[in-house]
This record gives C-alpha cells, structure tokens and sequence, in this order.
C-alpha cells in the first residue's frame, strides 16, 4: 500500500486488507525515510498496532467500518497525544507532563478508523514559515531534502509528500498549512476560523490559530475533513452549527462557479514559477476575471502586529524565566512584540474588522478567489534572503506574504500542488467563511483535470 492514498487504503481494508499490515507497513516506511526527512519526532508504534488489530477484529465481526478504516495518520505535535508531552517544537515543554488525553481531532479521526502513529517536527511554538527547528533538526523537503518543508507544520508536510503517511495534521496560524503544502507539493486545508476543534493543542496566537488537514488528493482531504467537523464545547470558538460534508459534493464540478483570481497585491512579488501556476489553474478553470481585494498589504501588517503581541503575551513568563531555552530567533520576535503599544494593537484590530468586512463584500460576487500560496519554490535550508521585486529581502518573514492577509480574517483556504518543474508550488483557492465544500471542489476538478497533483519525490 505504499503511495496508496487514504481513500483506496480505506477501500482495502473494507474488502479484507489487513489493517495490522497496513500500519505495519507505514512504521517500516517511517523508520527507513524518516532518518532522512526527519519528519516524525515521537511514534506511537504499540499503540497503532493495538487500533489496527481493533480494526481487523471489528470486520470480522461483520461490524461496519469507518470511511478511514485502518489509514494511517500522524499529527503536529502541538496537538495533545496521550501519554506523550506536547512539546509544540520547543526545548521548554520537553519538561511536561505526558498528555492524559489525545486532542478531539484525533478522537475524531480514529473514531472515523484511521490510526494515530507518531508526532510530527514543527517549528518552535508554530512561529515560524520554514520548517527549522533548532532543538530536533530542519524537516527535509522530499523533492530535495537540501531544501525547506515551509513551516511551521514542516514536519506534516515532508510526512505526507515523502509518503510515510497518507494524511497528516497541522496548523495555521499565518499559513502554516499553506507554506508546507506548496513548497511540498500536497494538498492543504486551512479551514474557516472556528470550523474544527482546537482543544487540547497548544496554542499561538488564539484569534488566528486554525486546524487542518494534510493529503495527497483532494478527495482524503476531504474525507478527512469531514471526520473531524463539529462543534466542540471545550473550543470557545469552534462554531456551533451543523457539519456540512464535503466530501459528497466533490464531483458538482467548478462549471457553475463564479472564479476570479486575486491581482494587484497577490501579483507584486512572485517569482514567475508563482505566477505560472495560477496562470496554469485560471486557465484550466477558464477564469478570465481579475479582482483587487482591498488593502491586502495593510492587512498583513496589522497581522504581523496582532500576531507578535498575542504570542508575546502567551509566553511571557516563559519568556522571564527560560529565555536562553528558546530559539533565539523565536525569542526575540517574542520579546519585540512584548514591547508593541497597545494603541498600534487597537489600531489593528479595528482594521481587521474593517478588512474583514471589505473582503465579504467581494464573495457577493465570486465564489471563490485564486491566488498564490507562496512567492517562490522552497528555498535552500538555512537561506536568509531573496529578491523581492529586484530587492533582496530577508526570506524568513515574506514566505507567508500572501497567506497572512486570507488567516488575518478566517477564510476557508485549498492549497493546491502544481507539479512544475524541478519543484512544486501551491496555489490558494479561497472560498467564503463556511464553505470548505466549494474551495475543494474546485481543487478536485483541478486535480480531475489533471493540473493540480501531489507529485512523488524519488528516493
């Protein structure tokens, strides 16, 4: 079952396909790549063999089946996990105690069937657009593993393009999910804000933290979506209203949707691999309408400013007591925002609602908006800066340029893979709050098409 994807491994295991030897296979392939992609940072092996005998003993009972019976998965460790600390890429929480529960969205997908086998590497605290982590080592990009997985869900993107999961989960705080996706090339969703569960995860920046899932095709992500919608009381913000599966309406096609793609902001900067790409997918989608969403390069700005000081906030005492125990590099973003004035905090969140409210009024006449996930192709490991419009520029704070104004406000993002050569990329298909259903049936049809793919790296 290796590169099988989720939905096929699900199809196996309903008409007899071992569940025990499917997960069995997914250590084996974790331990022999992993050492390279340095993906995983903790697995649960006793524990997914534990599930997967479950599974087999449940469909020989003659006992139904979940629609992700015996897929396996691994999660960003900032997610909870029981019995293993939830370290969110840092040194500090090295120091906690075990997790006594695994977050909902895992509850959630194993009570789907699929079976948890290990955390994955991310950046320190989610702070961070490259995938380097300085305590467990860089996650390597499966295309070239001298160059980054994008960040912070590093780990979760180099697990599932290097196929040692087909599905994985992540976060996204400024583009998390979308970074990774496109510098891996895999599909990626970052789900309305509110949509999925964030209990029992650690935080970053509480007013912009989403969860989402990984994949190799659009019709897991899908699946996988719909496995973990629902309201959760223990989310303050997880929506109260009912699940709207995706996954059934997959095939409706993108014919009868109204497309733009996003110009002025989301052209300025992109390299031309960039600018290929959404060309590439407009054409297939036959989208001749361009839009403007209005003050694009404010918004990233006042979310730079909401994110340094909500983080800041979070880990101060942190921050007081075990400075030299961070990445200086995380620590020292920390403390800037730590010294921000709270009227420039004011100022940006009184534009973002303004924004918030600018952007709504462009879905009255589109469905869905496309626009780039990242500027460029993943850079090297280690690299500190690009040219930006003719001007070098420190790399590590523009990969998220325009994923950081769709997070600001909460819209439902696909990130979709455009296989290009020598390395993939991403583009966003953004959709309006609440309808994850229409951004992925555009990302099916362009896969269908057969110009969005998860290409597969050659070991």
């Amino acid at each position: 079952m290796d590169w099988a994807s989720a939905s096929d491994i699900a199809a196996a295991v309903a008409r007899g396909q071992s569940a025990y030897s499917v997960v069995e296979a997914a250590l084996e392939r974790i331990a022999t790549r992993n050492p390279l992609l340095n993906a995983f940072t903790a697995t649960v092996a006793d524990r997914a063999r534990v599930r997967a005998r479950a599974i087999d003993d449940a469909r020989a009972a003659g006992k139904p089946l979940g629609p992700l019976a015996g897929v396996p998965f691994a999660v960003k460790n900032l997610f909870d996990i029981e019995g293993l600390p939830t370290l969110a890429g840092s040194k500090i929480n090295r120091d906690h105690a075990p997790a006594a529960r695994d977050s909902p969205l895992i509850e959630r997908l194993e009570a789907a069937g699929a079976v948890l086998v290990g955390a994955l590497n991310m950046g320190e605290y989610a702070y961070d657009f490259t995938g380097e982590n300085v305590h467990e080592g860089p996650s390597r990009n499966p295309h070239d593993t001298t160059r980054m997985t994008g960040g912070s869900s590093g780990g979760s993107g180099g697990a599932v393009a290097g196929g040692l999961v087909p599905l994985a989960l992540g976060s996204d705080t400024n583009g998390s999910i979308r970074v990774p996706s496109s510098f891996c090339g895999i599909f990626g969703l970052k789900p309305t804000y509110g949509r999925l569960s964030r209990a029992r995860t650690f935080p970053f920046v509480g007013s912009f933290d989403h969860l989402g899932p990984f994949a190799r095709t659009a019709k897991d992500l899908a699946l996988a979506y719909d496995a973990m919608q629902g309201h959760d009381p223990d989310d303050p913000v997880c929506a109260d209203r009912p699940a709207e599966p995706a996954a059934p309406s997959l095939d409706r096609g993108a014919e009868r949707l109204r497309i733009a793609v996003a110009g002025g902001y989301f052209r300025k900067g992109a390299f031309p691999e960039a600018r290929e790409a959404v060309d590439r997918v407009a054409k297939a989608l036959n989208v001749q309408r361009e839009i403007e969403i209005p003050e694009a390069e404010r918004a990233r700005s006042a979310a730079y400013v909401i994110t340094a000081t909500e983080g800041a906030a979070l880990h101060l005492d942190r921050l007081r007591s075990r400075a030299n125990d961070f990445d200086p590099a995380v620590r020292d973003r920390l403390i800037a925002g730590a010294m921000v004035p709270a009227a420039m905090v004011v100022q940006a969140q009184k534009f973002r609602r303004w924004y918030r409210a600018r952007v709504l009024e462009l879905f009255k006449d589109v469905d869905v908006i496309l626009a780039p996930a990242t500027p460029c192709t993943a850079p090297a490991i280690g690299q500190q800066t690009f040219m930006l419009d003719g001007v070098e520029t420190p790399l590590r704070p523009n990969i998220g340029i325009y994923t950081q104004p769709i997070s600001f406000i909460g819209l439902p993002v696909v990130a979709v893979p455009l296989p290009l050569q020598p390395l993939p990329i991403g583009v966003q298909v953004i959709a309006a709050p609440w309808r994850e259903d229409v951004a992925l049936r555009v990302a099916h049809a362009l896969e269908q098409a057969g110009v969005a793919a998860a290409p597969r790296p050659v070991f």
